[in-house]
């Protein structure tokens, strides 16, 4: 786009803000000559287990990898099922059909993005071994019905935390809750690495032992495989760097929420519907994303203004051609697939200044307001 005037992303800035100690990190690797794992992702692995409330973290080279070992680890596979929700980001499906088990989909409760539990019970059958909650956007599922219904029922539950580090739900981090947590560090993520990263975290040393084994060709000791594993080491250099950005992840944290206060505030009686944060939540806004019914003129009003957007996510995963075999038809699952037509997540980020939330915020009430920001600047 040219002429940006608000990146939807700026990581450049953020690299400016903390360039010293990340120049720093990166250096310590290459003086030690550890380049893969090594004590730097050791490091990081203890200090973000303390920040979940976790008693483990297992570093990983993704956040896909992250699904793939929580589910091998609690012993899904082939003629099992696992329920999801569509309305995510592909990998978190993905994952369950690598262990060749089958995803069941339900829909999201609409105001929250996140799994309905009371569409759980429907979904179960005896081939059901696990429950997938993913908290979208940096809201938290509603966890409380959701883990009744899984130990009532002998379920395992996994979150998939990617884009909710930080996050809390009735003031306990995500992380923690389930049996397991899945985490994603890719570098536009409220804690990102310079490169890919996830991280698995758990309360059950059995799970953190199999994982450990499993990111590492299923090594116990070197060169004893006792289980047929994957190459899914960190890098110590995206070990160090995440080190650094986790001292920041708070402060980056209250910025969102700032920011976010600023947004809500500027857009109240706007057209558009903003996101809510839960009763149960500590939303981290790894996104901001507005529902409107005119999205996509809404996205071009603000890409001509050099406003960057971002759809997320404008199919969901049982419309996607390479999961048709699920079996899902179109209006199977309404409530995700008006979500997908409706949303369009604004620039956010911790350092956005006042101007450039202005910007964005009267670009949107252009829509409805016209040319005149009396309204704006009165706020």
């Amino acid at each position: 786009m040219a002429n940006i005037k608000v990146p939807s992303l700026d990581l450049k800035t953020q690299y400016q803000s903390i360039k010293p100690e990340i120049d720093a990190a990166i250096a310590g690797v290459l003086d030690s000559g550890q380049f893969v794992l090594g004590s730097e992702v050791a490091g990081f692995e203890q200090e973000f287990a303390a920040y979940c409330g976790a008693s483990e973290c297992i570093a990983l080279n993704s956040g896909t990898s992250a699904l793939h070992l929580a589910l091998l680890a609690a012993g899904i596979g082939p003629g099992d099922e696992v329920i999801t929700v569509p309305f995510t980001f592909v990998a978190s499906v993905a994952a369950v059909v690598y262990t060749g088990a089958r995803p069941v989909l339900v829909d999201i409760d609409p105001r929250s993005f996140t799994l309905d539990p009371a569409a759980i019970e429907a979904a179960i059958t005896p081939r059901t071994k696990a429950i997938l909650p993913v908290h979208l956007y940096g809201q938290p599922a509603d966890m409380d019905p959701l883990t009744e219904v899984a130990r009532r029922r002998g379920l395992v539950v996994i979150e998939d935390a990617a884009q909710a580090h930080g996050a809390k739900y009735k003031g306990r981090p995500v992380g923690s809750i389930g049996d397991i947590a899945c985490f994603s560090f890719y570098p536009g993520k409220n804690l990102g690495a310079y490169g890919e990263g996830g991280a698995v975290t758990t309360n059950n040393a059995e799970y953190a032992s199999t994982i450990r084994m499993l990111r590492d060709w299923g090594q116990d000791r070197k060169y004893h495989h006792r289980l047929r594993g994957f190459n899914y080491r960190m890098e110590a250099f995206q070990g160090a760097i995440l080190r650094v950005k986790l001292r920041h992840l708070e402060r980056w944290t209250e910025a969102r929420r700032a920011i976010i206060g600023k947004y809500n505030q500027l857009l109240a009686g706007s057209s558009v519907e903003r996101p809510a944060e839960m009763p149960w939540a500590r939303h981290v806004y790894h996104l901001y994303t507005l529902r409107s019914d005119h999205r996509d003129l809404l996205q071009k009003t603000l890409q001509e203004k050099g406003i960057q957007t971002g759809i997320h996510y404008g199919v969901p995963v049982h419309l996607q051609p390479a999961y048709a075999n699920l079996g899902y038809g179109r209006l199977a699952l309404p409530h995700s697939e008006k979500a997908a037509d409706e949303v369009l997540s604004l620039p956010l980020y911790p350092e956005m200044t006042d101007d450039q939330i202005e910007t964005v915020a009267g670009a949107v009430l252009c829509q409805r307001f016209g040319p005149d920001r009396s309204r704006l600047l009165a706020l």
